[in-house]
Order: structure tokens, then sequence, then C-alpha cells
């Protein structure tokens, strides 16, 4: 029986408090799988031994029991899609395709620190401190004809991410210039990284199971300094360890495969946030794009 039926069906007899507990597990229930007691306690306004109590209603001997049981449910999202086709499949597949994809961009957009956000947003809008200096170095800002005047954004993602990432790095490029897709061979990709350093950022997107060669070129990028914004699945990620800002999307799919459309919300909404932080230069590149798009005759209604 999932933690969430369990909430559901005890939920008539639990208090105030135990409700607010049982309203972080259900939410965030990796808060619970990776946190503590504690942890749990304080996100939801409560004691420890309220949290230890709702355990114990629920069914489960304590709350080592109860974290066990949602570590359970988050590996199961995990199940490569061999596994999960064999799955019976639902009787109105866009009906479950609708409530599912619905219920992972709640479950990723929701949860989001805004400062985590916010500071997101700045790393990959490329403007410079208060001081007039780039994040991670004490030069300033020269124009055209210098050093660069802003970071460069590096793009980098696993092979099932590869769309996600393009249409990331498409887009940003359209409201900031130094963006770089980052793909192809490891050669390529380590030529691409081989000159970044602290005034770069690199944004990195993978779901597991985790590229083993993009968990390598993050690392070395972290090394060199370079800021990472990484868009993954969980807290828990590798990905997530090695970021300097992350966030986690609900992948949970109406078939066999992962689904991408919780980090693709996620994207829309930094370049959201981009485009409103840099509205000024950004309205005028995208000017320029559409100026010529039109003098080279390449689009049509």
């Amino acid at each position: 029986m999932l933690v969430s039926a369990q909430i559901d069906a005890h939920l008539p007899a639990l208090t105030p408090a135990e409700r607010r507990v049982a309203a972080v597990v259900a939410d965030d229930p990796e808060a619970v799988a990776f946190g503590t007691v504690a942890d749990v306690a304080r996100r939801a306004g409560t004691s420890g031994a309220t949290v230890v109590r709702l355990a114990a209603k629920l069914g489960f001997e304590g709350f080592v029991d109860l974290q066990a049981a949602v570590r359970e449910e988050l590996a199961r999202r995990l199940r490569p899609a061999s596994e999960r086709i064999r799955r019976p499949a639902p009787g109105d597949v866009l009906g479950s395709a609708l409530a599912t994809e619905m219920a992972n961009v709640a479950a990723t957009l929701e949860p989001v620190d805004r400062q985590a956000f916010g500071a997101a947003v700045t790393l990959l809008s490329g403007a410079p401190d208060r001081a007039g200096r780039n994040r991670g170095t004490d030069r300033p800002p020269l124009g055209r004809g210098g050093a660069r005047a802003a970071p460069r954004v590096f793009v980098l993602s696993g092979d099932a991410s590869a769309g996600v990432a393009s249409l990331f790095a498409g887009e940003l490029s359209m409201l900031r210039p130094g963006v770089v897709l980052v793909g192809g061979s490891e050669v390529r990709v380590a030529r691409l990284l081989a000159d970044i350093g602290a005034a770069d950022v690199v944004v990195v997107i993978d779901l597991a199971r985790y590229d083993r060669a993009v968990l390598d070129a993050t690392g070395r990028a972290a090394g060199a300094g370079a800021a990472v914004v990484a868009l993954t699945d969980s807290a828990l990620s590798p990905l997530a360890a090695a970021a300097t800002v992350s966030f986690a999307a609900s992948v949970t799919g109406a078939g066999p495969f992962d689904s991408h459309v919780g980090l693709l919300a996620l994207a829309n909404a930094l370049l959201a946030g981009i485009a409103a932080r840099l509205r000024r230069s950004a309205t005028d590149r995208l000017d320029r794009v559409e100026s010529a798009w039109r003098e080279a005759a390449v689009l049509t209604d």
C-alpha cells in the first residue's frame, strides 16, 4: 500500500499537527527519504514526537520504517523502462497521461525554493555584480573588442535529455550571448570544456540512470571553479551533490519511459526569469534575431 494511500486512510484520526507532518510526507517525500526526524518536524512546524506518532498511526514501527517505505517508492520511480513496460497498461491512456503530466509539473514547480531559483536566474543571466565584476572573477566586464562581458553558459546533458538541453540552449542564446551547447563525442566535450573557468556556468540536465560521461564532465567543470546549475530528478542525484544550485523534477511516466515534462517546465521557468531580468538587452537581441530571420526569409506562416 502506498504511503499516500495510508495517509488518506488514516486522515480522519490525525491531529492538526499530525496532518501537517502528513502533508510533508505526501508533498515532499525526498525530505522524508533523505532527512531526519528533526528535519521533517521543522518543515511541518511541529515536534519530533509528532513525527514519530504519525509513523505509528500509519502502521509503521517508527520513523525509520516510514522512511524506508518512502525511499522504496522513490526507487520504484527510477526503475528502467525495460521493467516498467511490463506493468499493465491503463485503460484510458490519454487520461492517464494527462493526469500524470499535470502531476509532474505541479510536483516539480511547487516545491522550488524561490531563493535558489533567483540564484540560478542570476547566474544564467550573466549580469555583473554591483561592483561591476563578473561572478567568480575580479576582472571588470569589457565591451565588444575586449574580454567577454558576461560568463559563458555551457549546457550539458545525458542522451535522453538532449532534446530539453537543445531547446534550453537555443532559447537562452536568443536572450543572451555566450551560450554553448555541449554534446557529441567525449573528445569534443573535453575540447569544449577545456578552458572553462570560475567565470563560467554549466547547466547540466540528466536523470537516473545517469550518463557517466556527463558526471565526469560536470565534476571537471566544478573542479575548475565553474558554477553548476543542475536539473535532475532527485536530491540524491550525484549531479545535485556537485551543483551550486539544483532542482529536482518529477519524472513519473504514464508509460515505460521517464517523463521529461517536469524538466521542460523547469527550463521554461528559468528562461522566463532570465528574460525578465535581461528585459532590455534580451528585447534588443530578439529584435535582431527576428530581423535576421525576415531578411533571410527562412520562416513562413
